[in-house]
């Protein structure tokens, strides 16, 4: 039987301590600051008035009215969702075939590496993917409300403008990560570009681009719910009234439905993988 004593010490052991207390000594100013106060949150008056706050929640509303306008905010979210997406990979996919290096024919006589000014003509796209992704897509549209005033086309235009920075990031780093071998022998028996990219990294990158492409349309659903309390139409700026009306119910029905969305895009991204794999 091994002696507890004689053990061998984890030489991880302080290094792991060190990082735990630095962690702590890093986020307690952060709670200070954040003003968390769990006993006051958790106090008796607190509690009622939240229980009765989250009463009026039920039962959900259903009536024959307004089942039609949540009906009509659904589509209308769905069509922000579907025609951002739309226009984001209108600008992500030649972004990302400009910005990746697994096209490059310059890198087939250097074994591989793009020459400097190769790197250098991708630079300023690959710049402009990072300004349009680094501005979060609520800003987009509180600008995009004051330019084009209420209603969806300002959250369709704020989900264009980000979602094609990220999609053409991931994009360009999913063409590159795919095996090269292929890509590189069309290039060498003097195919053009697209047609190394449609035969030679498009079949290995397709499941992998489908299933990013529809998680990313699933959270375009969730950001135009939120876009819409600052006016860009959808379920968000319908919402927004209810809960101006203290009409929990309609909030209920709201929200309920917005849980159905995401779960059929999470059904529509896994029925798509199982297609492609």
């Amino acid at each position: 039987m091994l002696n507890p004593a004689s053990a061998p010490r984890d030489p991880a052991a302080l290094p792991r301590l060190a990082l735990t207390l630095l962690a702590v000594a890093l986020l307690w100013p952060g709670i200070s600051l954040s003003e968390l106060d769990l006993p006051v949150l958790l106090s008796s008056s607190n509690l009622s008035t939240m229980g009765q706050f989250l009463s009026g929640f039920w039962p959900p509303e259903h009536g024959r009215e307004f089942l039609a306008l949540l009906f009509k905010a659904t589509l209308e979210t769905l069509a922000i969702a579907t025609a951002g997406m739309t226009l984001a990979l209108l600008i992500a996919v030649p972004g990302a075939l400009l910005a990746t290096r697994a096209l490059s024919i310059s890198a087939l006589a250097r074994g591989g590496r793009p020459a400097w000014w190769a790197q250098a003509l991708r630079w300023p796209v690959r710049g402009l993917l990072i300004v349009l992704r680094s501005v979060p897509e609520i800003v987009w549209a509180l600008l995009f409300v004051r330019a084009v005033g209420l209603g969806p086309t300002a959250g369709v235009l704020a989900i264009a403008i980000t979602y094609s920075g990220m999609l053409g990031k991931v994009y360009a780093e999913i063409f590159e990560s795919v095996d090269p071998l292929p890509t590189r022998a069309l290039l060498g028996a003097g195919s053009s570009r697209l047609a190394a990219f449609a035969y030679g990294v498009m079949p290995q990158a397709a499941s992998e681009m489908l299933s990013y492409t529809v998680y990313r349309w699933e959270c375009a659903i969730r950001a135009s719910v939120v876009m819409g309390f600052v006016g860009a139409g959808g379920l968000g700026q319908q919402m927004d009234l209810s809960m101006r009306m203290f009409a929990g119910g309609e909030v209920a029905s709201m929200l309920l439905t917005f849980l159905l969305l995401v779960l059929l895009a999470d059904l529509l991204s896994r029925v798509l993988r199982e297609r492609l794999t």
